[in-house]
Parts: C-alpha cells; sequence; structure tokens
C-alpha cells in the first residue's frame, strides 16, 4: 500500500511544484494577450482587407451591370 502511495503521491509533488504554476503562467498571459485587441499592425491588415474588400464589391456591382446588360440571361445560366 505504501509503495503504490509514494508512486501517486511522487508525481503529484513533481506536477504541483513545476508544472502547475507554469501552466497558470502561460494560461493569464495568454488571457492578457487576447485582452488588449488588435495591435497597431494588425489593425492597418484589417483597414487594408476591407478597403480591398470594398473595392471588390464595387468591380462585381459593374461586371454585373455589364453582364445584365449584354446578356439579360446570364444570371439564368448558372
Amino acid at each position: 500500500m505504501e509503495d503504490v502511495l509514494q508512486l501517486i503521491i511522487a508525481p503529484l509533488i513533481v506536477f504541483m511544484v513545476i508544472v502547475a504554476p507554469i501552466w497558470l503562467v502561460l494560461h493569464y498571459r495568454s488571457k492578457r494577450q487576447v485582452g488588449q485587441g488588435l495591435s497597431e499592425t494588425e489593425r492597418a491588415q484589417l483597414v487594408a482587407l476591407s478597403q480591398t474588400a470594398e473595392k471588390m464589391a464595387e468591380r462585381i456591382a459593374t461586371l454585373e451591370r455589364l453582364l445584365d446588360e449584354e446578356s439579360p440571361q446570364w444570371r439564368n445560366k448558372a
């Protein structure tokens, strides 16, 4: 019985002294990073992607308008 207890206690002590503190530090560090929001670089990339998406939407609308004028049934063919 004592052998089994020692086999359980030794890894438990190692876990509580070494693994658990490192785990907690890494967990709360990642929580803090998530709470900070977007960095300036990420924000700039988001703005650039948004502008690109708006331009693409305008181009698609123009293409659809041209197709409607030249071939009114193009939507039914797809």
